[in-house]
C-alpha cells in the first residue's frame, strides 16, 4: 500500500470509500440530452445587456445586498403566500443537503419514493440520516399503503415527494399526496415539496404553503433556464425557515449568480416563452414515440420523458453513436428496467433524437 493509500484508509470514511461519485456524462461532439437542461440560449441582445450588467457587479465585495435582493424578487415572483419565507440555496442540491443538517436529530429518518433523485439518499447517508426507500408502483405512482406504513413505522423527519418526480417525470395521484401529508403531519415531519419542473408541470403546492405548516416546497431555476447559475430556492412557514437558514453558508450565492438571476427575472416573460415552446415539444414527442414499436413513453409534467424499450442498453448506445446522449437509467432502480430519460429539447434535437432511437431499436 502507498503512503498515499494508507493515508486515504485511515482518514476517509469507509461509507465515502464504498461510494460511488455523482455520474456527468461526457457530451463533448453530442446533441446534449441527458440533463434536463433548458437547449435555448438567451436572444443576442440580452446576452449583450447580461454582460454588461455582470460587468458592473462589485465583485471585490461580499454578496450581501444582492443575496436580499434575490429574495425579495423572487418572493414577488412566486407570490410567496402570507407568512411564508424564502431562503436560497447553490441549486438544490445545497438545499437538501442543508435541510440533512437542520433536522438531523437523534435516530433522524429520511423517507422518499424509489426511484426518485438520488440526492435524497446521498445526503441523508453523508449526514447520518437514516434512509427508507418506498418503492413506487409498476407504473410509478405512489403506493399509498407502503407510503402510510413507512410513516407510521419510521415517524421520519423529512419526507420528499418530487412534484414531478424525477426519473420518471409524473405527478402523483393528489389524493394519495394529500394523505401522505397529512400523515406525515400527525407524526410531527415535515413534507419537502421539490418542484424543480414546475415550469412545465400543471399543478405547485406552493399556493397552499399557508395551510400547512409542515410543508416545505423548494424550487431551481436550473429548468427555467439557469442551469449554470446554481440557484435554487426553499419556501415555508417563516419560523421554519428561520431555523433551517441558520446552517446556510454565509454568502452562499454569488453576486454575479445574484445578478444573472435579478436579469432573468426582470426578462421572466423570455423564458416564458421558451418554457412553452418546451411544453409543446414534449407533446410532439409523446406523439412521436407512440408511434415507434415497442417502445412504451409514460406521463411527463416535465421537460424530460421516461420511455422503456426492448434493450435499453442497446438503444443507448446506438444513440449515442448516433451523436445523441440520453440518460440509460436501468441500474438506479429495479422498477426502470429498459428505460431511458430523454430529455426536451429543441425542435430539431427532438428530431434528431426521435430519428436516432428509431434507428437503435
Amino acid at each position: 500500500m502507498t503512503p498515499l493509500a494508507q493515508r486515504i484508509q485511515q482518514t476517509i470514511r469507509q461509507d465515502v470509500k464504498s461510494m460511488h461519485a455523482y455520474a456527468i456524462q461526457d457530451s463533448r461532439g453530442l446533441i446534449k440530452l441527458d440533463a434536463m437542461e433548458n437547449p435555448f440560449r438567451l436572444p443576442e441582445a440580452l446576452q449583450r445587456e447580461l454582460g454588461e450588467r455582470l460587468g458592473r457587479v462589485a465583485i471585490n465585495r461580499y454578496p450581501v445586498q444582492s443575496t436580499a435582493e434575490v429574495v425579495a424578487a423572487l418572493s414577488q415572483f412566486v407570490d410567496l403566500p402570507a407568512g411564508c419565507k424564502l431562503m436560497l440555496g447553490n441549486g438544490s442540491d445545497e438545499l437538501i443537503d442543508m435541510l440533512s443538517v437542520a433536522c438531523d436529530v437523534p435516530g433522524a429518518t429520511l423517507l422518499a419514493p424509489q426511484p426518485g433523485f438520488v440526492m435524497y439518499q446521498m445526503s441523508a447517508q453523508l449526514r447520518g440520516l437514516r434512509f427508507v426507500g418506498v418503492p413506487l408502483t409498476p407504473d410509478f405512482e405512489l403506493d399509498e399503503g407502503a407510503m402510510l406504513a413507512a410513516i407510521e413505522q419510521h415517524r421520519p423527519a423529512l419526507t420528499y415527494i418530487a412534484y414531478p418526480n424525477n426519473p420518471t417525470a409524473n405527478l402523483f395521484d393528489e389524493g394519495i399526496v394529500e394523505r401522505v401529508v397529512a400523515a406525515v403531519g400527525r407524526q410531527q415531519g415535515l413534507v419537502v415539496f421539490d418542484e424543480a419542473y414546475q415550469p412545465f408541470s400543471s399543478r405547485s403546492w406552493l399556493p397552499r404553503l399557508a395551510q400547512h405548516e409542515h410543508v416545505l416546497v423548494m424550487r431551481t431555476l436550473s429548468k427555467f433556464g439557469l442551469a449554470g447559475v446554481r440557484l435554487g430556492y426553499l419556501c415555508g412557514r417563516a419560523a421554519l425557515i428561520d431555523e433551517i437558514d441558520k446552517v446556510r453558508p454565509p454568502y452562499n450565492i454569488s453576486a454575479l449568480n445574484a445578478e444573472a438571476t435579478l436579469f432573468a427575472l426582470q426578462h421572466a416573460d423570455e423564458y416564458a416563452r421558451q418554457a412553452a415552446l418546451l411544453r409543446a415539444e414534449r407533446q410532439r414527442l409523446q406523439a412521436a414515440l407512440a408511434r415507434l414499436p415497442g417502445v412504451r413513453a409514460f406521463p411527463s409534467e416535465a421537460n424530460m420523458i421516461l420511455v422503456r424499450v426492448p434493450d435499453g442498453a442497446r438503444a443507448f448506445e446506438g444513440m449515442k453513436a448516433r451523436g445523441v446522449l440520453v440518460k440509460h437509467i436501468a441500474g438506479l432502480h429495479p422498477l426502470l428496467a429498459h428505460c431511458l430519460r430523454l430529455t426536451v429539447g429543441s425542435p430539431e434535437e427532438n428530431d434528431a433524437m426521435i430519428q436516432a432511437l428509431e434507428a437503435s431499436l
